[in-house]
C-alpha cells in the first residue's frame, strides 16, 4: 500500500461516505475492492445505487462482492490547472475512468505512469493509497495484460 504525500495529507479532500457506500470504504481500508451486487438480478454497480438500474430492485437487497481489481483505462483526462491546493505539486496529473473486468467503471488516478504514457485500453490493477487512518483510496497501476 502506498501513502499520499505527508505534506498534502492534512489537506487532501476526503470522501464523506454515505451509509450506502460504507462497506466499500471499510473494505478499501483492508486493501480490498468490493462492488455492490443487486440481490435480485445480480448486476454489479459502482457506486452503490438506491435502485438497481437494470431491474429497479430496491436498496435493501444488495450484497457486496470482492472484485478482481483488474481493468482497462476506458478514458482519461490530464489536469493542467490546480483545482485544489493539495494537488498543486502533482500538476499535470491524469484522472482515469477505469472499466473493471466485472463491468462497472470507477474514476480514479493512475500511479507511477506519466500522463503522456497513458493510453485508452491500457491494462491496470487496483492499488490502495493511504490518505488517512480512515481512508485508503483505490487508485490504479499499469499491468501487463
Amino acid at each position: 500500500m502506498s501513502k499520499l504525500n505527508d505534506a498534502a495529507e492534512a489537506t487532501v479532500p476526503l470522501p464523506e461516505p454515505s451509509p450506502r457506500m460504507l462497506p466499500f470504504w471499510v473494505a478499501a481500508r483492508r486493501g480490498r475492492l468490493v462492488l455492490p451486487r443487486c440481490g435480485s438480478c445480480g448486476t454489479l454497480h459502482f457506486p452503490a445505487l438506491q435502485i438497481c438500474s437494470h431491474c429497479l430492485n430496491g436498496d435493501d437487497d444488495r450484497e457486496w462482492v470482492e472484485a478482481s481489481g483488474r481493468g482497462i483505462v476506458f478514458s482519461f483526462v490530464v489536469m493542467h490547472q490546480v483545482h485544489h491546493p493539495a494537488f498543486a505539486a502533482q500538476v499535470p496529473y491524469a484522472v482515469v475512468d477505469v472499466k473493471l473486468e466485472e463491468g462497472p467503471r470507477i474514476i480514479s488516478r493512475l500511479l507511477d505512469v506519466s500522463p503522456d504514457e497513458i493510453r485508452v485500453g491500457m491494462a491496470v490493477q487496483v492499488a490502495f493509497v493511504r490518505a488517512s487512518d480512515d481512508f485508503h483510496l483505490p487508485m490504479f497501476r499499469s499491468r501487463r495484460p
